[in-house]
């Protein structure tokens, strides 16, 4: 009779391999390489972590004038509080501040409510491209309300204002660019590529200087257009350039197959374009389009340079009053912590995005 062959009861894990020390073992102390990483890396924490927490929470001041952080020796938080005011809005007038918080309530509910899928896709897509309108109405003025001159925007509103226009228009019009530059038309291709090409071999502040000096030359007499408008059209162009050569890079990772299967169904070459193409082609280039959103929501800094206190700005600016002299580091530290809260959220969300795309399609 053949003998059975029966397996062996798995052993268990030997006790240096489990737990809490067998984890450090195995991902912390694996090797002496590895081992003089980690004791560097400890006595780096432990140098650096203990004065930085007495800076910035043991130590600091949380209310009080400038005497009294400076008695202390930590952090200076109440100047922040001081100059919420001011890091929120800029110079904007106190008595019309009612209309920056309901812009901003407008951008958060219409960020919570796509972030969320309370909205059919393409009813959020068309308030994003509507948003603009109410929101530059609220600021400027006009149309029944006080107007107020663009030179008083400032403050975070100013970043956002900016950043979220700019990725709200930038977008279609980098498919658009992208499209066309792939377009068998040879006029409207060369334009694409030129423009694209221009753009893209220019630094930002170049673009910003000529959009803030020279574009009132060529508009016709009488015609002005405020400096924030005319900032936030170089930022479009800019960021629609790289936005262009992003979704490029996806039309072009589109198996040939698709469209000749297309065809050979009777669709008509938009409509492959459009249904087929283009939704695999964002799907697939989610990643670095969210990255270019982050970038441009960082980048909106620069336009400092053309005279513009944006929340950054407006930062410098704050630590230069008299009353508050010496707190610079508060004020970039405060300003690093917006930010990357802002880029974080921004991340975030594309990442659910990226699940969601994937999922649909995977059905």
């Amino acid at each position: 009779m053949p003998e059975v062959f029966t397996p062996s009861p798995a052993l268990p894990p030997p006790p240096s391999t489990v737990g809490a020390i067998g984890w450090m073992r195995e991902n912390l102390f694996k090797g002496w390489f590895n081992s003089a990483l980690t004791i560097v890396a400890l006595l780096f924490i432990g140098a650096v972590v203990p004065p930085l927490a007495s800076w910035l929470a043991l130590d600091a001041t949380f209310s009080g004038d400038a005497a009294a952080c400076r008695a202390s020796g930590g952090a200076c938080w109440s100047f922040i509080a001081a100059e919420a005011r001011l890091f929120m809005i800029g110079t904007y007038p106190i008595a019309h501040a009612w209309r920056p918080l309901v812009s901003g309530l407008l951008l958060l509910g219409l960020f919570v409510a796509t972030a969320r899928h309370l909205l059919p896709p393409l009813t959020a897509a068309a308030l994003w491209l509507l948003l603009p309108l109410p929101v530059y109405w609220l600021l400027g003025g006009g149309l029944g309300l006080e107007e107020v001159e663009p030179a008083k925007w400032g403050g975070l509103m100013l970043t956002l204002l900016l950043a979220v226009v700019g990725v709200v228009v930038s977008v279609p019009c980098g498919i658009l660019l992208a499209l066309g530059r792939r377009s068998r038309f040879v006029a409207i291709k060369s334009v694409c590529v030129g423009l694209i090409e221009l753009v893209r071999g220019v630094p930002m502040i170049t673009i910003l200087f000529m959009a803030t000096i020279m574009m009132p030359f060529f508009l016709p007499q009488g015609v002005q257009v405020g400096i924030v408008f005319r900032v936030q059209i170089g930022i479009i162009l800019f960021s629609s350039a790289y936005m262009a050569e992003v979704v490029r890079g996806g039309l072009q990772g589109i198996d040939r197959g698709q469209h000749e299967a297309a065809a050979a169904l009777g669709l008509k070459r938009w409509h492959t374009t459009l249904f087929i193409v283009l939704p695999q082609a964002l799907r697939d280039v989610l990643p670095p389009l969210i990255g270019r959103c982050i970038a441009l929501l960082k980048d909106t800094s620069l336009v400092i340079i053309v005279g513009l206190l944006d929340f950054l700005g407006i930062a410098k600016a704050a630590a230069k009053d008299p009353q508050w002299l010496g707190f610079d580091a508060e004020a970039f530290v405060f300003c690093a912590a917006v930010y990357w809260v802002l880029c974080f959220s921004l991340s975030r969300y594309g990442k659910s995005l990226e699940r969601r795309g994937h999922g649909a399609f995977k059905k």
